[in-house]
C-alpha cells in the first residue's frame, strides 16, 4: 500500500481479519492493531516524511505460537539510533509510537534493506 494516511484504516482491517484467523484474543488483536498503525505512521511521517506516493510493504504470518511482522519501506535509510521509545512521563502531544510498539511486541528489530534503498521493521509477539 501507498504511504497515505488515508489507507491506515484499511490496514487496520485487515491485520485484525489476519489476527482473527491465527486464533489470538481481543486484546491482542487489539494491541497488534496498535502497534502495526503506529509503526505504519511512523514510516510515513518519518521516514517518507509525508510523502503519500511510497510503498509500504506488510507481511504477517503465524509461526508455531508466535505472529511475526515485517514492515518495508523504501524511503531512504533512516539513522537506527534516532529510533527509540522516549520518556512516557515527556508529556507532549504526539511521540509515543515507537514507546507504544515496544510495550506491545515481544521482538522489534530495524535495520535497512541490503541495498540501503529503504528500511524494515521485524516484530514478534506470542499468541495469547
Amino acid at each position: 500500500f501507498n504511504s497515505d494516511p488515508k489507507k491506515l484504516r484499511m490496514v487496520r482491517e485487515r491485520v485484525q481479519e489476519i489476527a482473527e484467523e491465527a486464533g489470538c484474543s481481543k486484546k491482542l488483536i487489539s494491541d497488534l492493531v496498535i502497534a502495526i498503525n503506529e509503526a505504519c505512521m511512523n514510516i510515513m511521517q518519518h521516514a517518507y516524511r509525508g510523502q503519500k506516493s511510497g510503498e509500504i510493504r506488510l507481511e504477517i504470518r503465524k509461526e508455531e505460537s508466535d505472529i511475526h511482522v515485517l514492515l518495508t519501506d523504501f524511503a531512504e535509510p533512516v539513522d537506527l539510533n534516532r529510533i527509540k521509545p522516549r520518556d512516557i512521563e515527556d508529556i507532549k502531544p504526539s511521540g509515543l509510537g515507537t514507546y507504544f510498539i515496544h510495550e506491545i511486541m515481544d521482538d522489534c528489530t530495524y535495520g535497512h534493506l541490503d541495498n540501503l534503498s529503504g528500511n524494515y521493521l521485524k516484530m514478534r509477539i506470542k499468541i495469547s
